[in-house]
């Protein structure tokens, strides 16, 4: 992508924190034209006005919080199709939740290093289909609980957005479940919830269903944590709108 196509692009960053706003142009300076909304209810004024390429809100604002500004995008039929990047300035896996819950087409959690922030808004704003996170194969154990069920199955490949697990139990589309699972080399256990957004069925060449998973509630420090993982291993982004994961993934 050229640098006069780059200056046709606009990115419309909400939030009530100055120095974010400032920080948010300093970094994106390259990415586009940024125009900044300090509330919510400016934000989904400006987005209607300016149709920006990808909006980023932050989640906690005075009036509107993210998760409402969000929903507003993502129920008007002119601006449906804007992606909302949400960013979330605490550890609090509900409060992820909650951004996914309301539509956000991909997740940040504060603070936003430049590269981060420019990925993440690159991956929306290059062609007319968003490219996939990066995401590594692997082989690990996983619980699925389906509510008062829990199943046994493996995951075969994440990305910081979602997972692809293989099971024999029979999970309907955009159900929430909850996971638990170690990564190779870690101890730590990730116990996300997430949700069904794909399904592969058994064949003769797949001996077990499997399932594309968009995490939900995940703490920050749990996403940090895969992103260090996938980024250790080094491999290529997924394809554009890779499937499992969602846009998210």
């Amino acid at each position: 992508m050229n640098l006069e196509t780059q200056s046709q692009r606009t990115i419309l960053l909400v939030d009530d924190a100055e120095i974010f706003r400032d920080l948010g142009k300093l970094f994106l300076s390259r990415a586009g034209r940024v125009v900044t909304a300090q509330s919510g209810e400016e934000g989904i004024e400006l987005a209607r006005s300016l149709r920006p390429d990808v909006m980023l809100v932050d989640l906690f604002m005075p009036g509107l919080d993210g998760d409402d500004v969000c929903r507003a995008i993502k129920s008007d039929p002119e601006l449906r199709d804007t992606p909302v990047i949400m960013l979330v300035g605490v550890n609090d896996a509900y409060e992820w939740g909650r951004a996914v819950r309301a539509g956000a087409d991909d997740v940040l959690a504060k603070p936003i290093s430049r590269v981060t922030l420019n990925q993440a808004v690159n991956r929306f704003t290059r062609g007319h289909t968003p490219q996939g996170l990066p995401r590594v194969p692997i082989d690990s154990a996983v619980q699925v609980q389906v509510d008062d069920d829990v199943h046994l199955g493996r995951v075969r490949n994440l990305s910081r957005g979602g997972v692809f697990v293989e099971t024999s139990c029979d999970i309907i589309d955009q159900t929430e479940v909850g996971l638990r699972f170690v990564l190779p080399d870690y101890d730590t256990p990730f116990d996300p919830t997430a949700q069904v957004v794909w399904h592969r069925k058994m064949g003769a060449r797949e001996p077990l269903d499997g399932f594309g998973m968009r995490f939900v509630e995940i703490s920050s420090a749990l996403v940090r944590k895969l992103e260090d993982y996938v980024f250790d291993r080094d491999l290529e982004p997924g394809p554009p709108g890779a499937p499992g994961m969602g846009v998210l993934a």
